[in-house]
């Protein structure tokens, strides 16, 4: 959600896949909350784990879909980078219950965080990594993931915002990408913007641990 990062800096020890996000931090903190986690993941709520299980979400933001899975039983690492979005997100979801870390993808060490999950979230982050880090990125997942568990990606299309280190990544790269790793497609769609932005699109796909 907040925008995928790289261990690259920004020249001011912040990935530079956040770029942008740190300043902007009160407003997005407000239109992070203004949609909710059914309404961004609606068409993939069906194949969300429906037993407690452990989640991962990249690029949490504010934690609006950590909070959402942990309020449905999950055990919830989020992980955040922008330490503006952390601090809103621990005032607005107090007591949700969910793991905050402070890590970056490519490399997403987890240090504090061992074993594998049931099911990666990536909301609007995946095109923040170039080629390299998005090849090193999925290699990651793949491994983070437990057989059968799955990943879910939105991916942003359309203009790129001021200030921000985003590429133009397709659905069709990711699928592919994920398969050269082990993770078959189990869901490919599009929608809109929910915040009614020109030009702006979506895909959302959810890319499977082949060995289920």
């Amino acid at each position: 959600m907040s925008g995928l990062f790289s261990s690259a800096g920004d020249g001011l020890g912040r990935p530079r896949g956040t770029a942008g996000y740190a300043e902007a931090a009160d407003a997005l903190a407000v239109q992070y909350e203004e949609v909710g986690f059914a309404g961004v993941h609606g068409d993939v709520l069906h194949l969300v784990p429906a037993e407690p299980a452990r989640i991962l979400d990249v690029g949490a933001g504010t934690g609006r879909d950590a909070a959402a899975l942990a309020a449905r039983g999950h055990r919830v690492v989020a992980v955040e980078p922008t330490a503006e979005l952390r601090a809103h997100g621990r005032r607005i979801h107090a007591g949700s219950g969910m793991d905050w870390v402070d890590d970056v993808l490519p490399d997403l060490a987890l240090s504090r965080h061992p074993g594998r999950f049931d099911a990666v979230f990536a909301t609007a982050v995946w095109m923040h990594l170039d080629a390299g880090e998005r090849r090193r990125a999925m290699a990651r997942v793949c491994a983070l993931l437990e057989p059968g568990g799955r990943f879910f990606v939105n991916l942003r299309h359309g203009p790129v915002p001021a200030g921000r280190h985003m590429f133009d990544v397709s659905a069709a790269e990711t699928v592919e990408l994920g398969a050269a790793y082990g993770l078959r497609a189990v869901h490919r769609s599009e929608r809109p913007d929910l915040h009614g932005r020109d030009g702006v699109r979506w895909s959302v796909l959810v890319l499977q641990h082949a060995a289920a």
